[in-house]
Order: structure tokens, then C-alpha cells, then sequence
């Protein structure tokens, strides 16, 4: 198998609420792991903001190969910072006018339809803070309720209120449960090709384009979670752009634990649907997305492709791992039952030499292609 020595990366986080710099940081931790598991030798520099986006370079040197590997984070913080600067009390209203937003567009539905466990993440961070509103207004209402007088409201009022942003909005804040909430709002936001949304999605575009231009053995789009849906929307607004922009590249595309349907199964989302077509049937893209049964934050086993409406198109290919193949197994058993912890794994370092590893995907010798034939528990040979 020839190695890659130059490749240009396209990454699109998703859930976390870190910027560019903060991303770059996790990298860099993950590498230094991920480099003793496999032996590699990376070096991975800071970031600095050009005109195609917040990039960093990264080397990788094994058995007396490199690899120079250019990645362009294009994360969505900002835009996230900005639906969470309001009060507590209106991201909670908005939150719940977004989640109606969702179960009105048939998005809910279709998420208990397809991957139920994804349902189940979609109401969680709801039916957490209503039950919290409930058990608040059941304190303060409690002398009414007791038939006792109504002057001790004076008192329940206020335990009320203290028990819900003392207790309830500390403890769920343990779950990210506010930036679920700006999540889903934005996630609303691109299903419905709002200009919040689309603005960014066109600064990305030209963004790409323009680093498109300098040359790389292989180009590689790459999204975790939410980011898959901002991969796919602005890979496909490149093309509008440029139709031959992907022609004669080595192009791969890379969803990891892909939760593109999260927007694309809302009814409004037909534009977005429409660039999943367009990315499917480009005869110049290699696009797979690998999923994990452990993580729950996906629609697993879902074809992302067929699902938007394009079933005569060529279908990513799902290739499974396991998280058990590439950690301890004390890091395995301390983490399985942190959900958001597992499902951020894909972009982690690993302790053992396994099929996957996003370091060695993204800065690694092997052509990003050859991931799309990985087997979750034999390493790949270098």
C-alpha cells in the first residue's frame, strides 16, 4: 500500500463546546497517545488563522516515512456561544420551542423510527429539566397542596426557585444540558437553511475552495457527530460553487458516529438532503462513516444517503467498530456508561493498536481510504 506524504483535511467537530484552539489542544493530547500506541513520531503545530480557515500542521514520522498532514478546523463554536449568551430562563424557553420545532417537523418521529436510542438522547435533556420545573413547582405549590395557609408560600416560593437553579440546573449542567439545548436550536437552524446557518455555511465553502488550491496527495473531509451535517452542507455548497472542485483529487469522506439525519430527517431540510445526493453520487468521493453500538448519540446502522431520499445513489458504507479494541480495559469500564464521554471517543487517543484511530487517520501514513476496509480489532499494516 503506497503512503500518503501530503494531505489536506476538512475537520468539522461536533458536540463539544471548544473552539479552534481548543480543538487543536485535544489533538495534540491525543496524538502524543496515540503516537506511543502505534509508533509514530507526530509533531503537531499550533493554529493560525489564514484566509481558508483556523489551521494546524501536523507531521507524522514512522519508519523513516513523514506525512504532512494540513487541517482546517472548522468548528461552529462561535455560532453555539452566540445561541447560548441569552439568560438561563430563555435558553430553556428556546430550547423547548426548538424541540417542538423538531417534533413538528416529523424529526422526532423519524429519529424513534430509525434509531431509537437517538430518540432517547433527543428527549433526554427535555424530560430532564421539565421534570425539574415539576418537582420546583410541586415545593413551592406544596402548601396549597396540603391544604395548609397560603402564607407559607412565602417560604416554598423561594425553596422552589433555589431548589431548580441551585440543584437542578448544577446537575444538569454535568450533561451539557443548555448547549443540548443550543444544539438542537442550531440543528433546527440547518435543517431549515436559516441565515444564521447558511451564512456560515458559504464562509466554509470559500474557505475550502481556497484551500483547495494548494496541492496534497489526498484530500479528506472528516465530521464527528453534529459536524457531519455541516461537512455534507458545505461540501455540497462547493461543488454549486465549483462543480469540478473534487475532480482529480483523492477525496474521502468521513463521518464519525455521523449524525447528519439529525438534520436531514427534518421536513424542511430539502437542501440539505439535496447536497447528501449530490455527495453520494460523485464518482470522485469515497465516503463512509464508521459507527460504534456503544455510542448512542447516532442513528446507528442507518444509511444516511437512502434515508435523505436517495436510495438509487451509492450508499456510504458503514463500517463498524468497537470502543473495547482500542482502550484499556480499566478506561473501557470507567467510561461506558458516560454517554457524551464514549461518544466523543472517536476523535480521542487510544491505548491499543486497533482498526481505527482518528490521529492515525487524519496524520498517519495510510491513505484514508484504506479505513473504509478496517476491522475493529486488527491494527492496520504499515
Amino acid at each position: 500500500m503506497a503512503k500518503v506524504s501530503s494531505r489536506l483535511v476538512f475537520y468539522f467537530p461536533g458536540f463539544d463546546p471548544l473552539d479552534a484552539a481548543a480543538h487543536q489542544r485535544r489533538y495534540e493530547r491525543s496524538a502524543a497517545q496515540s503516537g506511543k500506541t502505534f509508533g509514530i513520531d507526530y509533531t503537531v503545530g499550533g493554529v493560525s488563522q489564514t484566509h481558508a480557515g483556523s489551521r494546524m500542521d501536523v507531521e507524522g514520522k514512522h519508519d523513516g516515512h513523514t506525512t504532512h498532514s494540513t487541517i482546517f478546523i472548522h468548528d461552529h463554536n462561535t455560532l453555539i456561544s452566540q445561541l447560548r449568551a441569552a439568560s438561563v430562563w430563555k435558553q430553556i424557553g428556546l430550547g423547548f420551542k426548538a424541540g417542538a420545532g423538531i417534533i413538528g417537523e416529523g424529526g422526532a418521529f423519524a429519529y424513534f423510527r430509525h434509531a431509537w436510542r437517538f430518540g432517547l438522547f433527543f428527549l433526554f435533556p427535555f424530560l430532564l429539566i421539565a421534570l425539574g420545573i415539576a418537582v420546583a413547582a410541586l415545593i413551592a405549590a406544596l402548601p396549597l397542596i396540603v391544604g395548609v395557609s397560603a402564607l407559607f408560600c412565602l417560604i416554598t416560593f423561594p425553596l422552589g426557585y433555589l431548589f431548580f437553579t441551585k440543584g437542578v440546573m448544577p446537575f444538569s449542567e454535568r450533561f451539557h444540558t443548555l448547549h443540548l439545548f443550543a444544539d438542537w436550536r442550531f440543528a433546527l437552524a440547518v435543517g431549515r437553511d436559516e441565515p444564521m446557518a447558511r451564512d456560515w455555511i458559504e464562509d466554509k465553502a470559500r474557505a475550502v475552495l481556497t484551500a483547495l488550491e494548494q496541492g496534497s496527495d489526498e484530500v479528506l473531509f472528516v465530521s464527528h457527530s453534529m459536524g457531519a451535517s455541516l461537512a455534507l452542507a458545505v461540501a455540497g455548497r462547493v461543488l454549486e460553487l465549483k462543480a469540478d472542485a473534487f475532480d482529480g483529487r483523492n477525496v474521502s469522506f468521513v463521518t464519525l458516529g455521523g449524525a447528519a439525519l439529525q438534520c436531514a430527517l427534518l421536513s424542511s431540510a430539502s437542501r440539505l438532503r439535496q447536497s447528501i445526493g449530490v455527495m453520494a453520487r460523485h464518482g470522485d468521493v469515497n465516503w463512509f462513516d464508521i459507527q460504534c453500538l456503544t455510542d448512542p448519540i447516532h442513528l446507528y446502522k442507518c444509511h444516511t444517503a437512502k434515508l435523505a431520499g436517495h436510495g438509487d445513489a451509492g450508499q456510504p458504507k458503514i463500517v463498524p467498530i468497537r470502543f473495547k479494541h482500542s482502550l484499556s480495559d480499566e478506561r473501557y469500564q470507567k467510561n461506558r456508561s458516560n454517554f457524551l464521554r464514549m461518544h466523543r471517543q472517536y476523535v480521542l487517543g487510544s491505548d491499543r493498536k486497533s482498526g481505527f484511530d482518528f490521529t492515525l487517520l487524519t496524520a498517519g501514513p495510510l491513505p484514508a481510504a484504506s479505513f473504509a476496509d478496517l476491522r475493529s480489532d486488527k491494527p492496520p499494516e504499515m
